[in-house]
C-alpha cells in the first residue's frame, strides 16, 4: 500500500558557512514511508562516502524488503513488529559495507557516519537511530525530541555532570559515542510510536540542533508548518544565520491522514504467497 496520500515529506540540505564539504546525505521515499538522514565523518571526503553508502543502501534494501513482507507483521522469533527488526538488519548490513570500504581503502579509514531512519506503517513510527543526528515531533504546536543522543555530551547530562544549560556551551558537542561504519558491528536504537494525524516530525544533523534553539524550531514549525518544503528552508537558513558551523539537513514530514495496515482479504491472500 502507498503511503503517498498520507504523508507529506519536505527535505533540506545546505553544507554551511564553514565547511568545505557537505558530508550529511538525506533520503526519503513517501510512497513506502521511509526517510534516511546521515551525517558523515572522517577526514578528505571520506564522510560523504559513509553517509552516502548508508542513505543508499538502506532505501534500496528497504523498498526490496517491503516487496516480499508487510512492517506490520509480527516476527515469530522475537514477537516484536516486523519493522524494527527490518531496520536492524538492513542497518547492520549497512555497517559492514562502511567498515569493510574503509578496511579496503586507506583514504576511508575511520570513515563513519551517524543515522537516523524513519519508518512508518500501521499508524505507526519506527526510529532506528545511531550517533547525535535527531528526530524531534510536534504535536498539538509543542515540540518534543524523539531520540536521545548517544554522544559524550549526552551522557554527562545523564550522569548529572553537566546541566542542560551547560551543555549548550560546551566544547564536546560532537563527540558520538556510537556510530555506523567505524566498528564491525554496532547497534542502532530502535523504538516504534503511534502516529497521530496532524504530527509533523523533523530529523536533523546536529548542524541544525547546535545552531538553532529547540523553542525556535518549534516556533518556525508553528509559522511555517503548513508549507513544509519552506519550513524546512527557513530552519536551514536560521541555522546559516546563527553561523552555520557545520552542514545542516532536514526532513520534515506530516501525517495528512490516518494510514492503517490493508488486512483486506487480497492483503492476506497475496500473503499466503509470500
Amino acid at each position: 500500500m502507498s503511503l503517498s496520500s498520507s504523508l507529506e515529506m519536505a527535505r533540506a540540505t545546505h553544507t554551511g558557512m564553514v565547511r568545505a564539504h557537505n558530508e550529511d546525505s538525506i533520503a526519503t521515499d513517501a510512497e513506502i514511508g521511509l526517510a534516511v538522514l546521515a551525517d558523515g565523518m572522517g577526514g578528505y571526503n571520506a564522510g560523504e562516502v559513509a553517509s552516502g553508502i548508508a542513505t543508499s543502501l538502506i532505501s534500496s534494501e528497504t523498498r526490496e524488503a517491503l516487496v516480499r513482507h508487510s512492517p506490520h507483521e509480527v516476527d515469530r522469533v522475537t514477537g516484536s513488529p516486523f519493522a524494527a527488526k527490518l531496520l536492524a538488519d538492513i542497518i547492520g548490513k549497512a555497517n559492514t559495507s562502511i567498515f569493510q570500504s574503509a578496511s579496503r581503502q586507506p583514504q576511508y579509514a575511520g570513515m563513519g557516519t551517524t543515522l537516523v531512519v524513519a519508518l512508518f506503517c500501521n499508524n505507526q513510527l519506527t526510529i532506528a537511530h545511531i550517533g547525535d543526528s535527531r528526530c524531534y515531533r510536534q504535536r498539538g504546536g509543542k515540540l518534543e525530541q524523539v531520540t536521545r543522543d548517544h554522544s559524550l555530551l549526552q551522557e554527562q547530562i545523564d550522569s548529572g555532570l553537566l546541566t542542560k544549560e551547560a551543555a549548550k556551551r560546551s566544547q564536546n558537542k560532537n563527540l558520538v559515542t556510537r556510530a555506523l561504519g567505524i566498528e564491525p558491528a554496532v547497534e542502532a536504537e530502535i523504538h516504534t510510536y503511534p502516529a497521530q494525524q496532524g504530527d509533523i516530525y523533523l530529523i536533523c544533523s546536529d548542524g541544525l540542533n547546535d545552531m538553532v534553539a529547540d523553542e525556535d524550531i518549534e516556533m518556525t514549525l508553528g509559522a511555517f508548518g503548513a508549507n513544509l518544503q519552506l519550513a524546512a528552508e527557513q530552519l536551514v537558513q536560521m541555522a546559516n544565520d546563527n553561523g552555520g558551523r557545520d552542514n545542516i539537513s532536514v526532513v520534515l514530514i506530516r501525517v495528512k491522514k490516518d494510514f492503517p495496515a490493508d488486512e483486506g482479504v487480497l492483503a492476506k491472500f497475496f500473503s499466503w504467497f509470500k
